[in-house]
């Protein structure tokens, strides 16, 4: 499984009925896969995996699968609780995805060991490369990031602690085990505001929230970045960096706000599931007028 450039992470569209809306989940991944993401990632965090039932989450990963058609890797997220996490990864091969976002087990906690056994028994429901979410509970130190890559179909670790020192290590250890095909990707809410430092280690992937709502500005930003274009650090300043300061006002903004932008955007993907809460009218205009700004700062 290969991924390159930036990494969709669709939301999840709810109709009237609070039920998936699959047609507007299959116009949003046209829409965003038409501006050449190297990855979608259904049924993750910003698709609120968290509140899908199976069944949900199947539907949501057979769509993904159907509107890539093949262009594009789609991993699909599994995790939570051990029974519901093996029976995902299974439903995930069945439907055809190429991988699993290995999410972090919740509330039940245990030592290093018992995150190898968890992240080796969905390897062995689904027989997909594997790669394992760093954050919440989830904290590797280099030895454990080692011993992660070592069990077999693990490929990468997505990283959404935020600890550079801690990532800078991580990566120079396990590219010693398990050489430079491993892969790293930067997964911190607004990850354009941190990548400059995350590509200074070397990891050049990110996944992009504002590709949901704003794909061509994502698509303009990734270029921009890779090319040293000036344009990257004027929609840092312009869009990402109030965007990124507006996400911090309310816990779960890192999605609602992010389904609320599509909605602003003219795709209706419904409101988001409890416990997350719609944002409020003026974080709204003002994610409005971001939007807008960001949009102009485009050549």
């Amino acid at each position: 499984m290969h991924l390159s450039g930036v990494l969709f992470f669709p939301v999840t569209p709810f109709d009237a009925r609070g039920s998936i809306d699959t047609a507007v989940l299959a116009e949003h991944l046209r829409r965003g896969l038409a501006h050449g993401p190297g990855g979608v990632f259904a049924a993750c965090g910003t698709g609120e995996f968290a509140a899908l039932t199976e069944a949900e989450h199947a539907a949501v990963v057979e769509v993904a699968v159907e509107a890539a058609d093949g262009a594009v890797p789609v991993v699909a997220g599994a995790g939570g609780p051990f029974g519901t996490a093996l029976r995902q990864a299974a439903a995930a091969a069945e439907l055809g995805a190429d991988g699993l976002l290995v999410m972090p087990p919740y509330l039940a906690e245990g030592p290093p060991r018992g995150l190898l056994d968890y992240v080796a028994a969905l390897g062995s429901a689904s027989g997909l490369p594997m790669i394992v979410y760093q954050r919440g509970g989830v904290v590797l130190d280099p030895a454990q990031a080692v011993a992660l890559a070592r069990i077999p179909g693990v490929t990468g670790i997505k990283d959404g602690s935020g600890d550079i020192d801690r990532m800078a290590r991580i990566v120079h250890a396990v590219r010693r085990e398990a050489g430079t095909d491993f892969t790293f990707f930067n997964g911190l809410p607004t990850a354009e505001l941190t990548q400059p430092a995350y590509r200074g280690l070397g990891v050049e992937l990110y996944s992009s929230a504002a590709f949901c709502f704003v794909p061509e500005l994502a698509a303009a930003f990734a270029r921009a970045l890779a090319d040293g274009d000036p344009l990257a650090g004027r929609l840092l300043d312009g869009f990402y960096s109030p965007l990124s300061e507006l996400r911090c006002t309310v816990p779960g903004y890192a999605v609602s706000l992010v389904k609320a932008a599509v909605r602003l955007r003219g795709l209706d993907v419904g409101p988001v599931r409890a416990p997350l809460v719609e944002p409020a009218a003026a974080h709204l205009a003002e994610l409005e007028r971001v939007i807008k700004t960001g949009l102009e700062l485009l050549p």
